[in-house]
């Protein structure tokens, strides 16, 4: 087994913990807790300095997909769904019903929410972008309100929207 290591980055939402091998990235996660920040870390993975580098891309309008090597353990549904997520286009959004069906199954859009959910790595496989049905901004372990900030940042890039501030 690959040495765990982790990091930390201040991006414009917020902390973001990096967390990953050698290999790959297991975990991207906002930290709005200062207890949840642990010291002493082990050190940083070339793949995590990768992530870091692609993450300020991102921030700054000039990444819309991430490259950097991810893994995250879970069932073949889970590895489905979570599939699929990274198949969304930046600056696009796609409804829970969507998604369940795009995976085969219509009827699994409550099953689709809890993997939703359950995803580790924000941002690079893009939960934020699954909305319902009706076009309203559910849940997202972030915050509704960088779900918000996520979507627009990515329609303001995709559409070549340009703000001074």
């Amino acid at each position: 087994m690959s040495e765990l290591y982790y990091t930390y980055y201040q991006s414009p939402i917020g902390l973001l913990k990096i967390g990953g091998t050698d290999h790959y990235i297991s975990e991207l996660s906002f930290i709005d807790n200062p207890d949840q920040v642990t010291h002493g870390e082990p050190g940083i993975s070339e793949v995590m300095h990768q992530c870091t580098e692609e993450l300020i891309e991102f921030f700054n309008g000039k990444r819309r997909q991430f490259d950097i090597p991810v893994h995250q353990p879970g069932t073949q549904f889970q590895q489905n769904v979570w599939g699929e997520l990274i198949n969304i286009p930046f600056g696009k959004t796609m409804s829970y019903l969507e998604l369940s069906t795009k995976i085969g199954d219509p009827k699994a859009i409550r099953a689709v929410a809890a993997t939703n959910g359950k995803n580790k790595i924000a941002l690079i496989v893009p939960c934020h972008r699954v909305i319902g049905s009706d076009k309203t901004l559910v849940g997202y372990a972030g915050g509704v309100w960088r779900k918000k900030w996520l979507l627009q940042h990515e329609f303001r890039i995709a559409n070549g929207i340009q703000t001074l501030f």
